[in-house]
């Protein structure tokens, strides 16, 4: 059988239709390409939204730690200058950096791991993904490593659940028109999760920059929807107008607010829940007065704010993050904003009032993957999937 309540000294799993059993000082972990996450169930949205769910309410309750003093950093990121006088060294371009983001989440995951990834658009003239990230679980008392698993498909996929976990308990039930803004990976996660909650949707609208990316998108929705009805727009008004559902996922370059992606209250159909994991603009007036901000961890928003002050928004261009910085400037109050735990754990309504639309920002979190990557790692192990390495017998340096 396999032990998941003790995942220390002695742990089991499967290989190749073998049990074999780990006892320190030996180190064995299993190695998951990414053919071997997908038969692990990786691309299960349903399975992953209920762990964003599960992981949030822990989350609620402070049975999680990621980095920082705070407990709630996003990670630590090297960028590189603008210039350097060294030739081997990169220099700043589009997404160009390296990335470590650990967490600790308890509950049924009781895990540690880390998120690395490194990131850079010229990648795509290569024929590979902007990013490419790899997970490595751990063991929580030991720190020994217990897998070590491709992460592209990974994080993509929980990127989508945890809105998806808004889409289920904030959206319209009967939502059936969806705005897309900026087609891509994140976009058809995002989708999957609009789809595995509302089945009913009928239209997709997506306005996107270029023209095989939309093809792209457009066909990855006949293929896996055919009953939707999937068109591009010219605009981000016509993606916003009459939606029941806007997601918003965009790649556009930082310091500037005012060139982030705007979306006007006025087309805005009232009850809609827009989301957004990445650049979005609206106007100061409609984010203090009426709309309703909701976050998937407030504490990240803070952490932001502490770390990149004045002015986070320039630097991280999620919606709640100026929100964090008009509290800073006296304009918004904390009672303003909503946290989806508080949500789910039934501390505050599902709705304030009717119609009312919602804004829902998603930073992304590494506890998120630690919760995913546990729940497919275990798969793994109950289905004999992957490839065990040995990290030694025995140490030998002590």
């Amino acid at each position: 059988m396999i032990r998941e309540d003790h995942p220390g000294s002695f742990y089991f799993y499967i290989q190749y239709g073998r049990y074999f059993q780990m006892s320190y000082p030996e180190v064995d972990f299993l190695y998951l390409n990414e053919d071997d996450m997908v038969a692990a169930g990786v691309k299960d949205m349903s399975g992953c939204i209920e762990a964003m769910e599960e992981m949030f309410k822990l989350m609620k309750q402070g049975n999680y730690r990621m980095g920082g003093a705070n407990g709630n950093s996003h990670g630590c990121m090297v960028m590189f200058p603008e210039s350097s006088p060294f030739p081997e060294m990169p220099v700043d371009g589009p997404d160009r950096r390296f990335m470590a983001m650990p967490a600790y989440l308890g509950g049924k995951f009781d895990m540690a791991g880390v998120k690395w990834y490194g990131s850079n658009c010229e990648n795509k003239k290569k024929g590979l993904p902007r990013s490419i990230l790899m997970l490595t679980l751990n063991d929580k008392d030991t720190g020994a490593p217990l897998a070590y698993m491709s992460a592209n498909i990974l994080s993509a996929y929980r990127t989508g659940a945890v809105p998806g976990v808004g889409y289920k308990h904030l959206s319209d039930p009967d939502a059936k028109t969806v705005g897309i803004i900026g087609p891509g990976v994140m976009s058809e996660t995002a989708l999957a999760a609009i789809m595995a909650v509302r089945p009913g949707v009928e239209t997709v609208k997506v306005k996107g920059r270029g023209k095989a990316s939309l093809q792209k998108f457009i066909d990855y929705v006949k293929a896996e929807y055919p009953s939707v009805n999937v068109y591009a727009v010219d605009s981000n008004e016509e993606a916003v107008r009459d939606s029941d559902i806007v997601s918003a996922s965009t790649s556009t370059p930082t310091g500037n607010p005012t060139e982030y992606p705007y979306i006007a209250e006025e087309w805005i159909k009232p009850g809609a829940l827009i989301s957004s994991t990445a650049a979005l603009r609206f106007d100061d007036d409609f984010i203090i007065n009426r709309a309703r901000t909701v976050t998937d961890n407030i504490k990240l928003y803070e952490a932001w704010e502490e770390e990149m002050k004045p002015n986070a928004y320039n630097t991280v261009p999620i919606p709640a993050v100026h929100v964090m910085d008009l509290i800073a400037d006296g304009k918004m109050t904390l009672d303003q904003v909503d946290d989806l735990g508080d949500i789910l754990m039934g501390n505050i309504p599902l709705h304030r009032k009717n119609d009312e639309i919602i804004v829902y920002s998603i930073g992304g979190m590494p506890v998120e993957d630690v919760a995913w990557g546990t729940v497919v790692y275990r798969n793994a192990l109950k289905k004999g999937i992957g490839t065990k390495l040995n990290l030694w017998h025995v140490p030998q340096m002590m």
